[in-house]
């Protein structure tokens, strides 16, 4: 099952945009996020979030369409994105396309991404989309969705990533360590479609950019 989330902060959603939305099966707005479904022209499945940031003329317009309203207390200890990405697991999404989940505010930017990495969210595929770039954590084997001449980040999160090896990139890597704050792993190239990356032991923060951009 995916499910697409529509998050509140800057949106700068991919050319592909349309290819997401048609394979989605669970559409969530996460409070203002619903702004962004009205630009774009899809309605939300659920609305969830606190609201502090959702008009009352917008809100009482999606309900009239048939989305359902999950409100939340302002003074809470989960982000509206986090609701969502938990009301995602409780309908069984496996994969999660996130849009708007960075801005201005780095605090929740960073706590948006890293929400990828909670324990809460294992075994779910949640890839941050935001213009041209996308975003994404690697635990063990995984292949990634990216063209040839596409630029790929590999940078460890939380400490080493310790047996890390490439097949399909530029520069390759072969049971080796990424050293958590060395900036070694920055801008790789696809050679071949759809390359693999393993990390036996730590955590990996992927960045996948267009080779158009």
């Amino acid at each position: 099952m995916h499910a697409i989330i529509l998050a509140n902060g800057d949106f700068a959603p991919s050319p592909d945009l349309g290819t997401h939305l048609v394979t989605a099966d669970l559409v969530i707005a996460a409070d203002g996020g619903a702004q962004y479904a009205w630009a774009i022209g899809v309605r939300p499945d659920v609305i969830i979030g606190d609201l502090d940031s959702l008009d009352m003329t917008a809100r009482t317009t999606w309900e009239a369409k048939g989305a359902r309203i999950i409100s939340y207390p302002v003074e809470k200890d989960q982000t509206d994105l986090e609701l969502a990405l938990l009301h995602a697991k409780e309908k069984g999404a496996k994969k999660i396309t996130v849009l708007g989940a960075f801005g201005r505010r780095w605090d929740h930017s960073i706590a948006n991404l890293l929400l990828a990495v909670h324990p809460q969210f294992d075994g779910r595929e949640i890839v941050f989309i935001h213009g041209p770039q996308r975003l994404l954590i690697i635990k063990s084997e995984y292949r990634l969705r990216a063209g040839v001449g596409e630029l790929v980040s590999l940078l460890p999160l939380g400490g080493d990533a310790e047996g890390v090896t490439t097949q399909g990139l530029k520069y390759v890597l072969k049971n080796d360590t990424l050293v958590f704050g060395s900036s070694r792993g920055v801008s790789n190239v696809v050679l071949v479609e759809n390359p693999r990356v393993e990390v036996k032991n730590g955590i990996l923060l992927c960045v996948i950019t267009s080779s158009n951009k």
